[in-house]
């Protein structure tokens, strides 16, 4: 066989040219030296190796190894390597049982060298693949980090240079919006500070103080929460607001705070706008959906994804608690020497009437107690107080105090 190989190899090397047109590059020479020395090198190993079954084989590994990075490098699919092997193997089939034939051998050594062929084909195959393999791993490595970087410069205080924002990004392969969100996680236990498993590639995740956090682009857009819903699905956390590019910081900043408030209870449905819903990633515990009973201490609910932006007074409550509960002990000490039962009556429908307009009506409906019942404590109500109740300019102050000394009245209780 072996004074056959200079003439089989150009029969190999015309096969594979003309049958895989991805392969054929009449102006680059050199790329087809490459494949006339991957195609000389296999079949000369394969040859020795019937002369000499010992005959090492690291070589010919490397060489397809190599061939099959190279293919994952120049961003194709293992296809078209594996039509040119098959390509090259036919050819040379067909050329050795011409010879074979010609030279009257024996039929019993044309179906030996089809089996061996056929086995030498596949051993070239596993070497590419791995070699393919290896390259997507480093390039997928290289880009998870090159992403971590992207999420530490928009996530950076100040922050980053926009030109250095749009490098990075390109080189991540991640388009820049011009709006995001910030997702803030509860990490779980054992996880290392790991978030959710297999994310879409339009979330950006890393850490931000020992918490999975995920930076969510165009989250304005239709769809935006079902798609993150299905995402987080089970895991606990908080979206930032949506911002600019440029404030990604700022949306970072309001998660973090609006899952401490989680955690420490103080985040429940009865500050929020009407209509407004946090996402549920799964079904919440009744205790923690508006208008349930709150959560007092401990960890946040499982499975409960809230928007900051849908809590902004308890937010703004946070910021300012301890001036929040003076005042509220000021302004509100009659209610106090009711004591918490009393008082906490009273406020709970002072608050109700404040949401509702001072509709008696609307407010026992969202009590569950008749209207005379509401009518009578708000007569009791202005009572108490030495300022009109009613008052326009104290509306709001009323409506964020009140919450705030029903906590501690419910606490004192306690």
């Amino acid at each position: 066989m072996r004074p056959h190989l200079p003439e089989l190899v150009d029969t190999m090397v015309e096969g594979v040219l003309r049958n895989v047109p991805e392969y054929a590059r009449p102006d680059d020479p050199v790329y087809t030296d490459v494949i006339r020395s991957a195609v000389a090198q296999g079949m000369g190993h394969f040859v020795q190796m019937i002369a000499d079954p010992d005959t090492p084989w690291q070589e010919v590994h490397q060489v397809f190894f190599d061939i099959g990075y190279g293919e994952a490098v120049e961003g194709r699919s293992l296809e078209h390597l594996q039509n040119a092997l098959r390509v090259a193997s036919r050819t040379a089939w067909r050329y050795l049982s011409r010879e074979a034939e010609r030279l009257k051998k024996p039929r019993e050594l044309a179906i030996a060298l089809t089996e061996v062929n056929f086995a030498y084909l596949d051993l070239l195959a596993s070497a590419a693949a791995q070699g393919y393999a290896r390259a997507r791993e480093k390039a997928a490595g290289e880009r998870e980090q090159r992403r971590g970087r992207l999420l530490s410069l928009l996530l950076s205080h100040p922050p980053a240079p926009r030109d250095i924002v749009v490098e990075q990004a390109g080189l991540a392969g991640w388009p820049l919006p011009e709006r995001i969100a910030v997702i803030v996680l509860d990490p779980r236990p054992g996880s290392g500070g790991e978030g959710p498993a297999g994310l879409p590639p339009f979330l950006l995740s890393g850490v931000d103080r020992g918490r999975p956090c995920l930076v969510m682009p165009d989250p304005d857009r239709p769809g935006g929460a079902d798609r993150l819903t299905a995402t987080v699905s089970g895991w606990t956390g908080a979206i930032g607001p949506s911002v600019p590019l440029e404030e990604a910081g700022v949306s970072l900043h309001w998660a973090h705070r609006t899952l401490d408030l989680m955690a420490a209870g103080r985040l429940g449905g009865a500050a929020n706008p009407a209509g407004a819903q946090d996402l549920p990633a799964d079904a919440a515990p009744a205790r923690d959906r508006p208008g349930g009973p709150k959560r007092r201490t401990g960890a946040p609910a499982a499975g409960r994804l809230v928007r900051a932006d849908r809590h902004l007074p308890e937010l703004l409550l946070q910021e300012g608690w301890s001036l929040a509960e003076a005042t509220a002990r000021r302004r509100l000490a009659p209610l106090t020497e009711l004591g918490a039962h009393r008082g906490g009556r009273l406020a709970m429908t002072l608050l109700e009437c404040l949401k509702h307009g001072f509709n008696a009506t609307d407010a026992a409906e969202a009590l569950c107690v008749h209207p005379q019942t509401v009518r009578y404590r708000l007569a009791q109500l202005h009572d108490l107080f030495d300022y009109d109740i009613e008052d326009p300019a104290l509306r709001l102050e009323l409506m964020l105090l009140l919450p705030v000394w029903l906590r501690d009245a419910a606490d004192g209780e306690h």
